[in-house]
């Protein structure tokens, strides 16, 4: 079965469109093409994704984004379309870009965490538009093949059922590098930003055929922190005073927190194992809110060379361009930092695009997520689209394409996510429509669900599932109607021991140094008869079960 959004126009259509063109209109060269323009340039588009990591979507828009300028997003805001409602499909790295890659829910892929994601033969969308005759070019991260990350963040996910609290990563801190004048702090990043413009300029150019190009950035993701040894995680954020003088410090709020008896089960585990559930004055948090906005600054630069590469080569009167990351960034918010939760700054992503036919300074509202780009890049290939995707093309959301409104009713109104990796201690669904956030865990039983009024409590303070039971039963139906969760989260417990049990056996008598030697290494060797044993009781439960 195939999904088709017609975006194919016929050939007198587009012939009647383009005299009325050159007849009485002059073709503007900027991003903001009539339509008319895409219709005729369509069947030869190229793309240019640029997904970075772990940037806070609420930045793309009020209030949020008044404590960094971040120019060339606010580029692509006033040249083209700012999704104001774009969710992850599963904050954290590999999952995430999963769904983004291949265009489902990850349980249906079985994307797990950072080690279970895609097959490398997988038929994501640039192995199709290479099908169709797309020259294709990658540079930088794309991360949602199986098999990498450390192997802690694997045996963290496997563990979170085993009856225990351990921290896993460094306590989140800041440093200063460089001076007023250092500009490329992420140097890795930097270097695939130039081979990409590099790319676009000597090789795109001189193309005679369309291409997708697919740059991915480490930032603003945190740095790692050697002091907490080999197996460190990234608790660092790291900027110049460069960037750190962008940041508008007057405009950045101190996070609520709930106190450690008022946060749900969930959450708290969460804050233990990231090491935040420690005093902070307000001074610490303040500079890991302002260094991290700072790295978003960073980021938008790397941004900005791309669309710079375009404009200067020509490329951009016929190149569709969307930016996007794999998550946001808590930053302290809700006591934690990095992804891996619900909440708005950890699960709202950005995501903009422009290209020729998007008309300039639209806001969509529509809730959408990760999955939508997959059938949106076919879309602008004119591709057909399969029917086993979970996402829906994003045009006919847009202002200039009304002949796709029909199609436009084919979406839900819902968008949804889902989480089964390290640092949460319980499958955890996310159902987002109209004013509501319903969260459910585990089985459903278990585990107290969460709702929240996000008009009313944007910050997501007041779980109010019990104050609005029929909503909360409402949207637990619906949410069931998307898949049988309680399931999904016994498949992923299941999986999760059998793959500890493989791992341990695979170590023989070396698997008492490595465990005792992970990212919680500093917790294990305070007590590692306590923590082996209640490896041992959990081992022993599941295989009574």
């Amino acid at each position: 079965m195939e999904r088709s959004l017609g975006l194919n126009r016929s050939v007198v259509t587009t012939a009647i469109w383009l005299l009325i063109v050159f007849t009485f209109h002059r073709v503007d060269s900027s991003w903001s093409d009539s339509r008319i323009v895409r219709r005729e340039q369509q069947a030869v588009a190229n793309i240019v994704l640029v997904t970075c990591d772990s940037l806070d979507g609420r930045l793309t828009f009020g209030p949020q984004n008044q404590t960094i300028k971040l120019p060339s997003i606010n580029f692509m805001k006033n040249s083209g379309a700012v999704f104001l409602n774009a969710y992850s499909n599963s904050p954290i790295c590999c999952p995430s870009r999963a769904a983004l890659w291949s265009g489902r829910f990850v349980h249906l892929t079985e994307s797990w965490n950072n080690y279970k994601c895609l097959n490398h033969d997988y038929p994501t969308w640039m192995k199709i538009l290479q099908k169709y005759g797309y020259y294709a070019k990658v540079y930088g991260k794309t991360d949602y093949t199986s098999g990498h990350h450390s192997v802690s963040n694997r045996v963290e996910a496997w563990t979170r059922d085993v009856k225990f609290l351990l921290r896993q990563e460094g306590r989140p801190t800041t440093v200063l590098t460089g001076n007023e004048s250092t500009v490329r702090v992420m140097d890795h990043d930097w270097q695939n930003v130039d081979k990409a413009t590099k790319w676009i300029r000597h090789k795109a150019a001189q193309l005679d055929q369309p291409f997708v190009l697919s740059l991915g950035l480490n930032l603003p993701h945190p740095y790692q922190t050697p002091s907490m040894g080999e197996a460190c995680g990234g608790s660092t954020f790291k900027t110049s005073l460069y960037w750190l003088k962008k940041v508008k410090h007057h405009s950045i709020r101190i996070p609520k927190w709930l106190s450690f008896s008022e946060m749900h089960p969930v959450d708290f585990y969460s804050s233990y194992t990231k090491n935040c559930t420690g005093n902070f004055t307000n001074q610490e948090i303040l500079d890991i809110r302002s260094f991290y906005y700072a790295m978003c600054a960073e980021t938008d630069l790397m941004l900005g060379e791309i669309l710079t590469a375009l404009h200067d080569t020509g490329l951009e009167k016929n190149t569709y361009v969307i930016f996007t990351s794999d998550h946001g960034e808590l930053a302290m918010e809700h006591r934690q930092f990095y992804k891996m939760s619900m909440y708005e700054g950890s699960s709202h992503v950005p995501l903009l695009m422009v290209g020729p036919g998007i008309s300039g300074g639209q806001h969509v509202s529509n809730l959408v997520s990760l999955v939508d780009i997959y059938p949106t890049l076919l879309d602008i290939a004119g591709i057909p689209i399969p029917g086993n995707i979970s996402g829906y093309s994003l045009f006919p959301l847009l202002k200039g394409f009304e002949e796709e409104a029909s199609i436009k009713k084919l979406r839900p109104d819902w968008t949804f996510s889902e989480f089964h990796g390290c640092n949460v201690n319980a499958s955890t669904y996310m159902i987002r429509t109209g004013r509501w956030k319903y969260i459910a865990y585990a089985d459903g039983i278990t585990v107290p669900s969460q709702l929240f009024d996000l008009s009313a409590d944007p910050d997501e303070m007041e779980n109010v599932a019990t104050k609005y039971s029929e909503i909360t039963s409402v949207l637990d139906k619906k949410l069931r109607t998307i898949l049988n969760y309680p399931e999904v989260s016994n498949t992923v417990h299941q999986y999760n021991k059998l793959q500890f049990v493989k791992w341990k056996r695979s170590l023989g008598r070396n698997y008492t140094h490595v465990i005792a030697n992970l990212r919680w290494h500093r917790d294990w060797q305070k007590d590692p008869a306590t923590y082996q044993n209640a490896i041992k009781k959990w081992l022993y439960s599941a295989a009574r079960a």
